[in-house]
């Protein structure tokens, strides 16, 4: 049996604001596989980015402090080596590679590319569509292409706020009023987000999102349910049955989506079958309008003076842990944590294969 399992490389942690929030999954995931299937090799990324490789697991982590990998592990060049094994000797130290990091340097593309570089399979979305997951306003103009129907929003860069506040907050005023949201354009997990319900309240929202990136988006407040539905697949992709997030304060926050558990998820939501069926079904199209793969958690507003539904973004690596969004929407569509993560191993084996048997050269010798 041992020559049949599969080498996971599983990578967690990173240089983002999630750093901690990627250790509890991976824990959960490591926890979950059966280790019958899989040999897990675990690759923790540090906060300042140094990579450390420990040894294959024959079980799961027994607690988070493990997972650091603080004994005997392998520096930064050991795991880029393994990483890059197939194409330096020809033979494969890792099979498929699961990244589970959240937010900045790990599911903003950046990551994906290393895999591509290094010619493994991975699971989850490529390069493009992470990148276009993560930045709100690509992701926005390509919903409007695909003819979704989303908010009204602004956005500006922070040059073009240095240059012209006064005009940028006319604009605001003009085209979205009070209350409205502000966001960095490219962080995960609600970090830097705000609500300003007067001029005041929106140029200092505006400078907190400035301290997180250099590109800004402000939404109009929309006074509705927030639905979401999980997406697995790749070219044939499927929606789970929607869920709902009861919000405990103002917004969904970070502190209320990680921090004081009171944001409750109501699974299956309460909604008609039509209206059901109709989010399911804008949910697949979102997934294509980024060119998803694997999977994808697919948020949505329905507004409750007309029950009009409105995409709000769709997230290329949803929390993951067992008590996370995505994998209960699964587990009530019939599809259990453990088959789950077999699931995406298969997708991302399949993806690749496909990919494999592209055409890269032009054929002019």
């Amino acid at each position: 049996m041992g020559q049949d399992k599969l080498t996971v490389g599983l990578v967690y942690g990173g240089k983002s604001g999630e750093h901690e929030v990627s250790l509890q999954t991976a824990l959960a995931v490591a926890q979950a596989f059966n280790y019958d299937k899989y040999e897990v090799l675990p690759f923790y990324i540090t906060k300042r980015g140094e990579w450390r490789v420990g040894s294959k697991l024959s079980g799961p982590f027994a607690a988070l402090e493990e997972l650091k990998l603080e004994n005997g592990a392998r520096d930064t060049s050991a795991a880029i080596n393994l990483l890059f094994e197939k194409l330096s000797t020809g033979t494969r130290a890792i099979d498929v590679v699961f990244p589970l990091l959240h937010g900045t340097y790990g599911e903003d593309g950046t990551i994906q590319g290393l895999f591509e570089m290094a010619d493994l399979p991975y699971v989850g979305a490529g390069v493009l569509a992470s990148a276009a997951g993560m930045d709100k306003v690509i992701m926005k103009k390509l919903f409007a292409e695909a003819g979704l129907s989303q908010c009204e929003y602004c956005y500006f860069t922070a040059s073009e706020w240095s240059r012209g506040s006064h005009a940028i907050v006319q604009q605001i005023e003009e085209k979205l009023d009070y209350p409205c949201f502000v966001k960095p354009a490219n962080l995960g997990s609600s970090v830097g987000i705000s609500k300003a319900k007067s001029r005041d309240e929106l140029l200092a929202s505006i400078n907190t999102a400035l301290r997180y990136d250099t590109k800004v988006i402000v939404e109009e407040f929309v006074n509705a349910r927030e639905i979401e539905v999980g997406v697995l697949g790749n070219d044939e992709p499927m929606a789970s049955v929607p869920g709902e997030i009861v919000s405990s304060s103002e917004y969904y926050d970070y502190q209320a989506k990680y921090l004081d558990g009171k944001s409750q998820m109501l699974i299956p939501a309460e909604l008609d079958t039509e209206l059901a069926e109709e989010i399911r079904d804008l949910a697949i199209r979102a997934f294509k309008a980024i060119s998803g793969s694997g999977l994808c958690r697919a948020d949505f507003f329905v507004k409750k003076s007309d029950r009009t539904i409105w995409i709000n973004e769709v997230n290329t690596m949803p929390g993951f842990t067992p008590y996370s969004m995505y994998p209960l929407l699964w587990r009530e569509t019939g599809v259990s944590y453990e088959s789950l993560l077999d699931r995406l191993i298969q997708l991302a084996l399949e993806r690749y294969e496909t990919r494999q048997s592209l055409d890269f050269e032009s054929g002019v010798q």
